[in-house]
């Protein structure tokens, strides 16, 4: 498009960094969330405030992620996303020495603030970078990136946070009370040389992303703008990007099912929590071999509407195979999601800001604030399966049994998500755009 393939080479290798630590830092909330449970001595409900804060933030800063990119432009962007990250990651300090956890929330907050003026700049920009039908190619590249560093995140903090946490918890039922502040302290520190590492990391990075070689690009005019007809002066005047909108909400609610659940479901199947703390890495491992088969594959010999549609058709049988079976069979089928999730994101975001010109950065904060989805879907799926436990304990059941087939049932609730990005991909991208 602008540059030649050669050129684009360093940018999109610049750019996977970037993915890197966007997964490095939003799937290490798997072992945080258990973590802030236990230091802080808080309900189900509670802990799960870590994931709420961190999507939130998408909800929150998008759009002036947006003003701000038009503002300073796409570099300068990444590195002020990257900045504010580390200020995120330094409030854990004094969050863990007070074990305050409004403050961890705060630091947790301010790090989905960077990260959403990081991913506002970075999607969009790896799009554009080159010809708009390769677009996916280069957001599963981006993907492979962000899967392998979520693999790695969720490996080493959970063996940094969460190391010992039976033995506590144990220890904590019958700990006096200045023997439980002692156990829950010490554990509290253990966050301390991490988040440190973590702040310095972004904070150079920042630094070196203004200083690197990234070409100043913007994406090209719809046909009708170039053709000088009725040129288009409003967002709502583009119907598919609202589509796509939708159907990256309940995409990355559908993920954050995939990826979150399957600990708490392997567990409530029966396998111990030492089983089931590599269940999520399935996932992700499943995102990556699918991820790095939609590179060889899109644009040339696949279509990134054809990726699309067979996305979301494995993730409606994929569904329907968790919903009847039982055991390890239906947890492989919760990691499957990984194959059926991995080419939604790259496939979504070209189909969606295709001939949108000016208005790509807004489009792109919209389609950012679409991950909102993770913070809304996961919970409700958690309240539907509590409503049927529930019950199932009501009609005589024993918890054990109510609790998993409850935790099974539930799955239903990702087949109408994988139905909407199945319109999505065959009728809705192309609703209001100009057919050739």
């Amino acid at each position: 498009m602008q540059s030649s393939k050669k050129s684009n080479l360093v940018p999109i290798v610049i750019i996977a960094s970037l993915f890197f630590i966007f997964g490095f830092v939003t799937w290490i909330n798997g072992a945080l969330i258990p973590f802030m449970k236990t230091i802080n001595e808080l309900t189900d409900a509670q802990s799960y405030l870590v994931a709420s804060a961190s999507y939130i933030s998408f909800v929150v800063m998008a759009l002036p992620a947006s003003y701000i990119l038009n503002k300073i432009g796409y570099k300068k962007g990444m590195s002020l996303g990257l900045i504010i990250m580390g200020i995120g990651a330094l409030l854990f300090i004094p969050a863990a020495e007070a074990r305050t956890y409004w403050v961890f929330l705060t630091g947790i907050f301010i790090q989905g603030v960077g990260m959403t003026l990081l991913q506002t700049a970075a999607n969009p920009y790896i799009t554009i970078l080159g010809p708009m039908e390769s677009g996916a190619k280069r957001i599963a590249i981006m993907g492979i990136a962000n899967k392998i560093a979520g693999a790695l995140g969720s490996l080493i903090f959970g063996a940094l946070l969460l190391s010992g946490i039976d033995e506590v918890k144990e220890k904590l039922g019958s700990a006096s009370i200045d023997e439980k502040n002692v156990l829950l302290d010490t554990m509290a520190d253990s966050v301390f040389m991490p988040y440190v590492i973590m702040a310095v990391v972004l904070f150079v990075l920042g630094v070196l992303i203004r200083m690197a070689p990234l070409p100043d690009i913007e994406a090209e005019d719809s046909e009708d703008t170039v053709e000088g007809e009725n040129t288009k002066t409003s967002i709502f005047q583009f119907p598919h990007l609202w589509l796509g909108v939708l159907a990256l909400f309940v995409y990355v609610g559908a993920e954050v099912i995939a990826g979150d659940t399957i600990i708490s479901y392997g567990i409530s199947l029966g396998f111990t929590g030492e089983e089931a703390k590599f269940f999520t890495t399935y996932t992700l491992m499943a995102m990556v071999a699918t991820y790095a088969l939609g590179v060889f594959l899109i644009p040339k010999y696949v279509k990134q509407k054809t990726a699309l549609i067979a996305s979301a058709v494995l993730g409606i049988v994929f569904s329907l195979c968790i919903l009847n079976t039982t055991g390890f069979t239906s947890v492989l089928f919760v990691a499957a999601l990984g194959i059926a999730n991995a080419l939604v994101w790259p496939a979504i975001w070209p189909l969606t800001l295709q001939g949108l010109g000016k208005f790509t950065k807004t489009a792109s904060a919209l389609l950012v604030m679409a991950i909102s989805g993770g913070a809304i879907i996961p919970p409700l799926y958690g309240r539907i399966v509590d409503a049927n436990k529930n019950e199932l304990i009501a009609s005589g059941i024993d918890q054990v049994q109510a609790t998993s087939s409850a935790a099974t049932s539930s799955y239903w609730i990702l087949i109408p998500c994988y139905a909407l990005i199945l319109f999505f991909a065959i009728w809705g991208h192309k609703i209001g755009k100009k057919q050739k």
